[in-house]
């Protein structure tokens, strides 16, 4: 019970690697509160209390301000804390440079970065009159390599390192640590669409000659949440198999 009696907020927490922090931090003795647009929220907190968590499920867009502000204050009222915060939502819009539309682009930099901006932002004012938070926010491997056709989800996740490492020097004075997890190729829902020969030509070039599961990035962000990474901030975890050696 790592995490016994934690108010964790997981941001889109619904499905994959959301799901999975969800679920284990759940197991690990936390009150699990789901903020996500999709209908499988529902899912996943039933799932959880079906097997003895604690677990809520909130509508909620990561770059709607308001709404943020507003269901913090309601967590912070009913909890009296709010001790976690996972910064896992994110879509991609993929397109090469000259066909990447503007439209694409903004799409993008409004979820994965100003949404991790907003919810930190607000969410982190009940961690400083707590003395005690933990923030943990989805980078990725190609935020640190770049990958071909993602100019804007790579451009978001360096910049998810960047602020992390930021809100280190901010936040530190306040027994708050804030930390990166960069995960590589992770079989999710969103890669069931893949072909399996394009799937297979990945795993090859990965050291370890597999992909993650959303298991296996979910343990990296329990480690970061928990006390045993007190002593930890600022840095980026990377998990993807040797990728990024």
């Amino acid at each position: 019970m790592r995490l016994k009696d934690k108010i964790a907020i997981v941001t889109g927490g619904a499905r994959g690697i959301g799901k999975a922090v969800a679920t284990l931090f759940a197991k690990e003795g936390a009150k699990v509160i789901i903020w996500d647009l999709l209908n499988e929220g529902t899912e996943t907190k039933t799932s959880i209390l079906d097997n003895g968590g604690k677990a809520e499920f909130t509508k909620i867009s990561v770059t709607d301000k308001e709404a943020i502000k507003a269901e913090a204050q309601r967590i912070y009222k009913t909890y009296g804390k709010i001790d976690i915060l996972i910064n896992n939502a994110g879509i991609t819009k993929d397109r090469t440079l000259h066909k990447m539309s503007e439209e694409e682009w903004d799409a993008v930099i409004e979820v994965n970065l100003k949404g991790v901006f907003l919810c930190t932002q607000e969410i982190s004012k009940y961690m400083k009159e707590a003395q005690y938070g933990r923030i943990v926010s989805a980078a990725s491997n190609v935020g640190l390599r770049g990958n071909f056709g993602q100019t804007n989800y790579s451009a978001t996740k360096a910049a998810v390192i960047a602020m992390s490492k930021t809100w280190t020097m901010e936040l530190g004075k306040y027994g708050i640590t804030a930390n990166a997890l960069a995960p590589g190729f992770t079989l999710t829902e969103m890669t069931e669409q893949i072909p399996e020969e394009h799937i297979a030509g990945i795993k090859a070039q990965i050291p370890l000659q597999k992909a993650a599961t959303p298991m296996d990035i979910a343990y990296g962000y329990l480690y970061l949440a928990s006390d045993e990474a007190s002593f930890v901030s600022g840095i980026c975890l990377t998990i993807d198999g040797g990728v990024s050696r």
